[in-house]
């Protein structure tokens, strides 16, 4: 009889155990992981791993600024994918990642080092870069063979092309080759080439002289390039109200700024005259500040279901996948590559 009660008591021990288990650990809510994101493709991809699969699920919030709603610390997602990201205040709400992948996977490896290097606090991973884009300058096609590279151009050759392509008529420009102050982007690519070195500070702190050097560097370059303010201002006011590729395909300007992303969903028709060089100096390609990366929040609620989405999604034949039926869903007609960008796993870009 005692022997009967033992194993009754045992058994029932045994199930509250296992349920106890399941419930604290693969329960309902354990299995649903919230995603914030800026990024919109993300919804499509969370699609795709719901479906792929029926233990978890990903739900997607998109917001403007999913890194300020972090660090307001009012709520908090699962995970996050978003620019802004490896800025330190928000790095810090994320937990590290370096157990995500076995050592022995090599997947640590696919990524490009500086993209994983920024992601990083005291030599451990708390986030990992999703996508990336670099500064283009574009023109037609028929000045092709005029670069020195038929890979990069560098700032120097931009200028001096641009300079020598400049046309006045009774003292008024009908067309310039480029001038800096047409594109922010372009002027904080100037910077960046100049080491300034923006970093984040009380709110923000750079290297002044470098700055310095960089705002009259751009200010040479204009009065260089034009006979005075007002004659470049008259042309911009003249002519720049036309999209850059068609000032570009008509010959208008010589040289339009865009980063990867505006480049790489240009309509096939303003695409098909034009070519382009990324631009480099000293040997190096700058990168947009607004790189993407993944984190899994400290506080999360399902970080099983998120490592799960991010094994999944980190995975160079996923990420191919992804890019084959987003061409056949036509969504790269409005979104380039991963996530907007070059997918920061060098296997797939």
């Amino acid at each position: 009889m005692v022997s009967k009660i033992s194993v009754l008591i045992t058994i029932k021990f045994i199930f509250l155990c296992t349920a106890f288990s399941f419930f604290s650990c693969d329960g309902p809510d354990a299995r649903i992981a919230v995603l914030w994101t800026d990024r919109p493709e993300f919804v499509f991809y969370a699609e795709q791993f719901n479906a792929s699969q029926d233990r978890y699920r990903v739900e997607v919030h998109y917001f403007d600024s999913p890194a300020q709603r972090i660090t307001e610390g009012t709520e908090f997602p699962d995970m996050a994918v978003a620019s802004w990201l490896k800025c330190s205040s928000t790095r810090s709400f994320f937990r590290p990642l370096d157990d995500l992948f076995s050592k022995d996977s090599g997947t640590i490896g696919f990524f490009y080092p500086r993209l994983l290097s920024l992601g990083q606090i005291n030599n451990r991973q708390y986030l990992l870069p999703v996508s990336f884009n670099i500064p283009a300058m574009v023109f037609n096609s028929e000045y092709s063979n005029t670069i020195s590279n038929s890979f990069t151009i560098s700032m120097e050759e931009i200028k001096e092309l641009g300079i020598a392509y400049n046309i006045q008529t009774n003292g008024i420009y009908t067309r310039m080759g480029f001038s800096p102050a047409w594109n922010e982007k372009f002027l904080f690519v100037s910077a960046m080439i100049f080491n300034t070195g923006f970093r984040e500070a009380s709110p923000i702190a750079w290297d002044s002289v470098a700055l310095e050097e960089a705002i009259a560097w751009s200010q040479n370059w204009i009065y260089e390039a034009s006979t005075s303010l007002q004659a470049h201002d008259d042309f911009v006011f003249r002519y720049c109200y036309d999209p850059p590729a068609k000032l570009v395909s008509s010959g208008r300007i010589l040289f339009s700024f865009m980063d990867s992303s505006e480049l790489f969903i240009l309509a096939e028709e303003h695409r098909m005259n034009l070519d382009f060089r990324w631009i480099s100096e000293h040997d190096s390609i700058p990168l947009d500040e607004d790189t993407v990366y993944f984190g899994i929040h400290r506080r999360a609620k399902s970080r099983n279901a998120a490592q799960a989405f991010a094994r999944w999604f980190f995975n160079t034949d996923t990420q191919r996948l992804l890019l084959e039926t987003s061409s056949t869903k036509r969504i790269l007609e409005t979104s380039f590559g991963i996530s907007g960008g070059f997918s920061a796993m060098r296997t797939v870009t």
